[in-house]
């Protein structure tokens, strides 16, 4: 990795921390610094699921913990049971803890208009460009891709989820029944793989490699969620299926795909899949793509 690039990163950092005040034992003056206001911002005004707290702050348990502690003493928060699930916990904010949270959005929008004010009308518009970019940037350098059992209720969401678009999307509608049917053990190893996308703790895309022989691989499932587009999920999911392939000692991929899916046609060809004769009956399927590994 370029070392010039690493120390761009870290001067980045510096500037931000710094013009951002998280070096402040009082982060905007409110008398807490800025971990324990962030996480009054993440519970906001309708309350979180702890877990999903966790998973978005990308906070280690114990660190969490002290946070909650510190924030139920201070009167701002309360920590119970989730409604319908005793095991899970919800965090809410009380009535000191909502006049918090809006003296912190106030604050905030202050800070970064004291951030946009300096600057002329065109300056301001390539700055917040800026931030666009290397937020979507940043978002999807966090993005995890991890195999995953088919039968867990975040695969089955996103299944579900794929199926749901499909049906949206098709001329025809879509009926998992009547296409090219994967069962789980299937997408189970050594037969086949499921891998699930991530970012922050939640699913946000899938994609499956199911074993058609000795030697070759079909590419199925692969979907990204509405939310995480543009951040590059799907490339990724091709990517870790492409190295698994390879790993089982596959030399082909194949896939096929709906004449509706543009998108999904443009992302296989520029990953070196290249369109062939039909190789199956799939009634949804209008193109037919394979790759020499």
């Amino acid at each position: 990795m370029d070392r010039d690039q690493v120390q761009q990163v870290r001067r980045f950092n510096r500037l931000v921390t710094q013009r951002v005040g998280a070096l402040d034992d009082s982060y905007l003056s409110r008398g807490r610094p800025l971990g324990e206001a962030r996480l009054i911002f993440e519970v906001g005004a309708d309350g979180a699921d702890l877990r999903a707290l966790r998973d978005a702050l990308g906070l280690d348990s114990g660190y969490l913990s002290r946070l909650l502690r510190s924030l139920t003493a201070q009167g701002l928060i309360h920590v119970g049971k989730q409604a319908g699930d005793a095991r899970q916990r919800r965090v809410s904010l009380t009535e000191k803890g909502q006049a918090e949270f809006a003296a912190y959005q106030e604050l905030s929008d202050e800070l970064a208009r004291s951030m946009l004010a300096p600057l002329e009308a065109r300056e301001r518009d390539r700055l917040v460009a800026a931030m666009a970019e290397v937020e979507r940037l940043i978002r999807a350098g966090a993005v995890e891709v991890r195999l995953e059992a088919p039968d867990t209720a975040e695969a089955r969401w996103c299944l579900s989820e794929y199926f749901a678009e499909l049906a949206r999307r098709f001329d025809s509608g879509f009926d998992p029944a009547g296409g090219d049917r994967v069962r789980d053990d299937q997408m189970t190893p050594p037969a086949g793989f499921l891998f699930l996308a991530r970012l922050e703790g939640r699913a946000v895309g899938c994609g499956a490699l199911r074993r058609v022989d000795a030697t070759t691989g079909e590419v199925k499932r692969v979907w990204t969620a509405p939310s995480a587009r543009g951040l590059g999920v799907a490339r990724r999911v091709m990517a870790m299926i492409e190295a698994t392939a390879r790993g089982a000692g596959l030399m082909t991929l194949r896939l096929d795909t709906n004449r509706s899916l543009k998108e999904a046609q443009a992302l296989y060809r520029k990953l070196g899949f290249e369109e062939v004769a039909a190789f199956n009956a799939n009634p949804y399927a209008h193109h037919w793509f394979r790759k020499p590994l």
